[in-house]
C-alpha cells in the first residue's frame, strides 16, 4: 500500500496588542511533509466538542507533527525522539482521545 503525503507550510506570526502588523523579523515559517491530510482531520474535528476551534486545530497540528517526526526517526537510535518514544506514544494517545471528544 502506498502512502501519499501532503506538504504544508506552517507560519507562526505574533499578534500585536494594538492590532498592527509587527515590524522587523516576526514570522517563522517551516515546511513539513505529513503522512495524513491535515485539512480532512481539521474538517472532521469541527464536529467534535470539548475544545475551542483554535485549541482543536493546535492539538491536531501538534499531534501530527510529533507523530510524523517520531515515525521519520524511529529507526535512528541516536535521535532524541527515539529515546522518548514510549512517553511520546502516551502523550499522543492522550491528545488523540481529547480530539475525539
Amino acid at each position: 500500500m502506498t502512502s501519499t503525503s501532503q506538504r504544508y507550510r506552517i507560519t507562526v506570526t505574533p499578534i500585536e496588542k494594538d492590532g498592527l502588523q509587527c515590524s522587523g523579523r516576526c514570522t517563522i515559517e517551516l515546511e513539513h511533509r505529513a503522512q495524513q491530510d491535515w485539512m480532512r482531520l481539521l474538517e472532521a474535528a469541527r464536529r467534535q466538542s470539548g475544545l475551542s476551534g483554535d485549541e482543536r486545530a493546535a492539538a491536531i497540528v501538534a499531534t501530527q507533527l510529533l507523530q510524523d517526526l517520531a515515525r521519520r526517526h524511529a529507526q535512528d537510535t541516536s535521535h532524541p525522539l527515539t529515546a522518548l518514544q514510549p512517553q511520546l506514544d502516551e502523550v499522543l494517545a492522550a491528545l488523540e482521545a481529547i480530539q475525539r471528544g
